[in-house]
């Protein structure tokens, strides 16, 4: 573990709609214990404001990024994602998270774990959490990364260098080994294309699918939420008291996209979506007789998501001929930027 003083090395970034911490993973302890705590103090928490520490008092803010080369021979470097409680002292390495995967290729180009190329650079990606790899494309003009450029992504002012994610398929897209189950008598599709998620329409819950997060943040709703996820991961067969599987309601689209989406993290209402939860939702919503396939009529592999904030526009081919269904293809593209490289000093 590399230290400084009493301060661990740090890069901060933004990645897509997420902000986080990334490490290489021998600047942390070794222990996943001792990791935690530091992290932990890191970021302020437990505390709402996170006053004395470097997250931002959302779950958007609090995330953190491992970063080290890879053994395996289909990767170059390993990236385990930890989501880091705001309120409470929780540490989770249960979920990806693909907006911050949009840094993990420039980050391990600028600490030198991956040679840049001269015009672009390709980097393979194996997410720990799931044991599946990720390919990043982003420009490298002169052998550097190139952070500015004239992308730009809903929810984020201004404009930054494309960052292309290809994302491998998952081996299998029906957890519960059916297309549709029945929650509290809501049809639901139960799907996982890199992240576990319960799709529901809104409209089964007296929803318009339209609201704004701030709508759908109240008690009754969230409490709701809650119970339908926790059972829609019992059917998933996931770990109990989890932050997965991600509950995603969808409407038919008002904005000029294909399908409008209000999604939680685990219960709160996310103010946009995150790139896996979409990329699942639309890979769900694809397989005949799934939740929402009857919007899907007339829609090409460029698929645009709707969300609070804005669009996400997701590739996304699946064979549903296949038995079961598989994924051809999926990807998306999300940008990153470096806004902080030094020490962070943790609270004692």
């Amino acid at each position: 573990m590399t230290k400084t003083g009493d301060g661990v090395r740090c890069m901060m970034m933004r990645g897509g709609t997420s902000r986080g911490l990334y490490f290489q993973a021998g600047d942390l302890p070794s222990d996943p214990a001792d990791r935690d705590d530091l992290l932990l103090r890191l970021m302020g928490t437990p505390d709402p404001r996170q006053i004395d520490g470097l997250g931002g008092a959302t779950s958007l803010t609090s995330k953190v990024a491992v970063v080290s080369r890879s053994a395996d021979p289909a990767a170059d470097v390993d990236y385990l994602f930890l989501q880091v409680g705001v309120d409470e002292a929780t540490v989770s390495d249960q979920q990806n998270c693909g907006n911050i995967l949009a840094g993990v290729g420039p980050f391990a180009v600028d600490r030198g774990l991956v040679p840049a190329g001269a015009t672009e650079t390709r980097v393979r990606i194996r997410m720990v959490n799931s044991d599946s790899v990720a390919v990043a494309t982003f420009p490298t003009p002169d052998g550097r990364v190139e952070y500015s450029g004239n992308v730009q992504i809903s929810g984020v002012p201004g404009t930054a260098a494309p960052v292309l994610l290809d994302f491998a398929a998952s081996t299998e897209l029906l957890p519960t080994g059916r297309v549709r189950d029945v929650i509290d008598g809501i049809e639901v599709t139960c799907v996982d294309n890199g992240m576990p998620v319960v799709l529901a329409t809104a409209e089964a819950f007296g929803l318009t699918g339209y609201e704004s997060p701030e709508q759908l943040a109240d008690a009754e709703t969230t409490k709701r939420i809650d119970a339908f996820r926790r059972q829609a991961g019992r059917l998933m067969q996931l770990p109990e008291n989890g932050s997965i599987p991600k509950t995603v309601l969808i409407a038919p689209p008002r904005d000029g996209g294909q399908v409008s989406t209000r999604s939680f993290i685990p219960v709160q209402p996310h103010t946009a979506i995150g790139v896996l939860a979409a990329i699942t939702t639309v890979t769900g919503m694809l397989l005949p007789g799934a939740v929402g396939h009857e919007l899907t009529a007339g829609w090409s592999s460029r698929v645009d998501v709707e969300h609070p904030t804005g669009h996400l526009l997701v590739d996304v081919i699946v064979d549903p001929a296949a038995d079961p269904p598989r994924v051809v293809r999926s990807g998306v593209v999300r940008t990153a930027r470096r806004l902080f490289d030094g020490i962070a000093f943790p609270r004692s």
